[in-house]
């Protein structure tokens, strides 16, 4: 760099190294397709959350049966049940439950899942198999049927509509954050800290899950869209949200009765769970690619 002819102190140039997280945003701004998903995500969610504002939970539940099967109009945006309950209003406010068992599910089993795929992956040994093995008897059964024997032990209700489904989703959580913590365990940076006496929950807080937290977000979010689906099936078979509480797959099963008469009972709440789900799906994609752009093709 050129000194300053007039004796001035010469300008310094710092570059200041982008933060990671920066870095992911930039990239995933550039995929357009995820932002919109990001975007209809983001809606949903504001939606769930003051659907009392957009309409009163009461307009999901009264009934009038003069407006039974009544088609979509102005005055009723996507029509009337077998009831004559506005299936707009039960819409919204069945996204609140679904969405919420989605989220709250996909944090259960990624909490548990991680530090389970974390522990069994860095300590490895006699406790990698014992846990591994135990898992395997858990994969052998389909998940939805595992989570129907669940709900149908349990009872249903949205608590136990959670357990059932994060119990079996939290295998293939361990088995994914475990091959990603495999990779990281033999990095020279944990065998710096192993030998410097750092105790293995430290390790595993400080430097294995921070590393792996890429793997953790984009399975998170690929779990989320599995679960609306999951939940939806739960409720469509009649082993998930109790009547009249709305719930997407409940309100598909109500409206499979009238399914000649009245297609728009499905029509919408089925257009609700797909676009959560492919949302979800198109998000996790993107961040994948802006996680670790070796991937795009």
């Amino acid at each position: 760099m050129a000194a300053s002819t007039n004796g001035a102190t010469p300008a310094v140039m710092i570059f200041k190294k982008e933060s990671r997280w920066k870095e992911v945003w930039r990239r995933l701004k550039k995929d357009r397709l995820a932002m919109f998903a990001l975007a209809v995500i983001c809606a949903m969610i504001l939606v769930a959350v003051f659907a009392d504002l957009i309409v009163s939970y009461e307009s999901a539940l009264k009934m009038n049966l003069r407006l039974k099967l009544a088609q979509p109009s102005a005055t009723h945006w996507f029509g009337c049940d077998g009831y004559g309950r506005d299936l707009f209003a039960r819409c919204i406010h069945g996204a609140r439950v679904s969405l919420s068992i989605a989220f709250s599910t996909a944090f259960a089993t990624l909490v548990v899942g991680s530090l389970i795929g974390a522990l069994v992956g860095y300590v490895g040994g006699k406790l990698d198999d014992i846990v591994m093995r135990a898992l395997d008897i858990f994969s052998a059964i389909p998940s939805i049927l595992l989570a129907m024997a669940m709900v149908a032990a349990l009872g249903s209700g949205i608590v136990n509509i959670c357990i059932a489904i994060s119990l079996t989703n939290i295998p293939g959580f361990v088995r994914i954050v475990r091959s990603s913590v495999l990779n990281i365990a033999e990095q020279e940076y944990i065998e710096a800290a192993r030998a410097g006496g750092t105790s293995t929950p430290r390790i595993l807080v400080k430097h294995v899950l921070p590393n792996a937290v890429g793997t953790i977000i984009v399975q998170t979010t690929a779990n989320v869209a599995s679960m609306i689906l999951i939940a939806a099936t739960l409720s469509f078979l009649g082993l998930g949200i109790n009547p009249p509480q709305p719930e997407w797959g409940a309100l598909v099963s109500e409206g499979k009765e009238f399914l000649r008469t009245a297609p728009h009972l499905i029509l919408f709440p089925g257009l609700m769970i797909c676009i959560a789900s492919f949302s979800m799906s198109i998000l996790g994609d993107g961040l994948r690619d802006a996680l670790d752009p070796r991937l795009r093709t």
